[in-house]
């Protein structure tokens, strides 16, 4: 640390009034800490704490955060970003503009706004209602081919509700209402295309139509968050989730009927927590495509490592209109040698605050790249090739003779010089580094560049051999040595970044028994130096991840239960999670949100693994 030594302005400081003392002080703290690096309190710091974003479902999708003050009783409109306020008026910002206002339900731009978010939401898919019931043999490994969205004939349509954000007597406010069940549990279509400019028609119809599927009435109001495994009761005359066909078939015990119910309940809570992370990254993702880790103060920036999962989420659901954003800001901000900055302005200016550039970040926006590609063949992006070349030409040629990268700060957001080996890598920076040699090299297939693939698969193939060599025989730890500390990035070697490989299976399952906290959830690091006690959710959606695609679905689904448990009153991811459960830090934060959203569609289908 440094010296503590009395400087004039500190003289001065001590002048300055005790409670603008304290406001500077707060400030600077919110200031300095970062995505996953933050070791200060666990209690929001005044001025952003939020249980979650109010939106308006128009161009460019502006947000801004619901207070506290006006949380009690406040709920989302199902599948939208527009609140519904304890006292019944709407939260919203308007078409057009970036300020919220409140309005009564019978608005006509809260129809509008729902209607809005929700046609966004049936251009691809929402996962959840696919994933399989704990201890069913439906779970799926391996590799996939890139996935395909069939058509199917919409349901029968309701009656319109009388007034748009209004209850009936069927009803009533704050029940968890149901909407028409889709088939197949997802929004079915994938034109590709953003929702409508403020100034276009409205879709037909008291519902609205995206091509055959019926969007859900805009007074259906989202759940407050409960353990899926809860069994909310059907409303009268509305559909049960999974629609008449999900009854089980014959004759059933009452036990069987019990478990169907409960497996539909958690269905359709896994579901909804994939769309509020949709519409979450969504309103975090700025026109010019920079992706923000969150909306408040020193996560207000776009970490190209949080980024790139942002686009690898949009582009497994079928939005790629917002992947490519995301990637041509990338592909914009990326500087000629191949690197990214640390991190950067909403504007894309990078920030320049004595981060030197952190190496894994050139891996994730590769691996993102090749998923982007894998699971949106059809999808032209001019700047891909180019923004691919220069990264993996830094990555291939960064490599030593002892086949690692240099040493470099990675998602924990500190110097290497703070790790147990300060002159190698950390393996949160190399299994990114593999993953992006890798797709790179697929990349290069695709395209016909032969040359480069290869020289990029060989540099893949020196890194896995020097990963053999340097942490294999340690059982994968954070730093290369003996007795080295497990860390959450041991999952970076695990499916999807990597093919499985029971070593790692078992050293993931390892790290995670040995970060596991009294309250549920996991630590990012053995020996953390922040507090002992509060769980980060990022680390807990790569444990999720890693499970959801290496065919460990029970875990996945309980890990999967315990971050659905803890969300924030609307329904949002927070950053952390406190030491008595109560949620902690921003809300939402797009990365733990971006791995929900991977590990629930992985859970329906195997994500597509770069080739080794």
């Amino acid at each position: 640390m440094a010296e503590d030594r009395v400087t004039p302005a500190r003289r001065g400081a001590e002048r300055v009034p005790r409670r603008a003392r304290v406001t500077a002080a707060l400030l600077l703290v919110a200031a300095l800490v970062s995505t996953c690096g933050a070791q200060g309190s666990t209690r929001p710091g005044a001025g952003w704490a939020s249980p979650g974003l109010v939106g308006g479902g128009g161009w460019p999708f502006n947000g801004s955060p619901l207070s506290p003050i006006d949380a009690p009783g406040a709920s989302y409109l199902r599948d939208s970003s527009v609140v519904r306020l304890g006292n019944g008026q709407i939260r919203l910002i308007p078409f057009g503009s970036d300020t919220p206002t409140t309005v009564e339900p019978s608005d006509s731009r809260v129809s509008a706004a729902v209607r809005s978010d929700g046609e966004w939401l049936a251009h691809g898919t929402v996962p959840g209602y696919g994933v399989p019931a704990p201890g069913s043999s439906a779970a799926v490994t391996g590799a996939a081919a890139p996935r395909s969205v069939p058509r199917v004939p919409a349901p029968p349509r309701p009656p319109a509700s009388p007034q748009a954000g209004a209850p009936t007597a069927a009803q009533p406010r704050g029940v968890w209402t149901r909407s028409p069940e889709r088939p197949g549990g997802a929004a079915v279509g994938r034109g590709g295309a953003s929702a409508p400019a403020p100034d276009a028609a409205p879709p037909d119809g008291p519902l609205g139509r995206t091509g055959d599927l019926l969007l859900p009435p805009p007074d259906l109001v989202a759940p407050r968050p409960v353990p899926p495994a809860a069994r909310p009761e059907p409303q009268p005359g509305g559909e049960r989730p999974g629609g008449p066909s999900a009854e089980p078939e014959g004759a059933a015990s009452p036990e069987e009927r019990a478990a169907a119910e409960e497996q539909r309940a958690r269905a359709t809570g896994y579901r909804d927590m994939a769309a509020r992370s949709l519409l979450d990254l969504r309103l975090l993702t700025r026109p010019n495509g920079a992706s923000l880790a969150s909306w408040f103060g020193a996560w207000r920036y776009c970490w190209p490592r949080d980024s790139a999962f942002a686009a690898a989420a949009f582009a497994v659901t079928g939005h790629p209109s917002e992947a490519r954003r995301v990637l041509r800001f990338l592909a914009r901000v990326q500087h000629q040698n191949g690197l990214w900055a640390a991190r950067y302005n909403a504007d894309g200016s990078a920030v320049t605050d004595g981060r030197p550039p952190q190496l894994d970040s050139l891996g994730w926006v590769l691996w993102s790249s090749w998923l982007f590609r894998a699971e949106q063949p059809e999808e032209e992006l001019p700047e891909l090739w180019p923004m691919v070349r220069r990264a993996a030409d830094h990555l291939a040629g960064s490599l030593g003779r002892d086949g690692l990268p240099p040493p470099s700060s990675d998602y924990m957001e500190r110097g290497s010089g703070r790790e147990q080996d300060p002159n190698r890598p950390t393996l949160g920076v190399v299994g990114p580094v593999l993953a992006g040699l890798r797709s790179a090299a697929a990349i290069a297939d695709g395209y016909g560049k032969d040359g480069q693939a290869a020289k990029w698969r060989s540099a893949a193939h020196r890194l896995s051999d020097a990963v053999a060599r340097h942490f294999t025989p340690h059982g994968y730890p954070r730093s290369p040595v003996a007795g080295g500390l497990m860390d959450t990035s041991v999952t970076f070697l695990s499916p999807p970044f990597a093919p499985a490989d029971p070593g790692v299976s078992s050293a993931v399952e390892n790290a995670a028994e040995k970060l596991r906290l009294p309250n549920g959830g996991v630590l990012p690091g053995e020996k953390w130096p922040g507090h002992k006690l509060v769980a980060w959710t990022p680390e807990m959606a790569l444990f999720t991840l890693s499970a959801a695609t290496s065919g460990r679905t029970d875990e996945a689904l309980g890990r999967l239960d315990w971050l659905s448990r803890h969300r924030t009153s609307l329904g949002v991811l927070p950053e952390k999670v406190g030491e008595r459960g109560q949620p902690a830090g921003v809300a939402p934060l797009g990365w733990t949100a971006s791995m929900v959203v991977l590990s629930l569609a992985a859970l329906e289908r195997p994500l597509p693994v770069p080739p080794a």
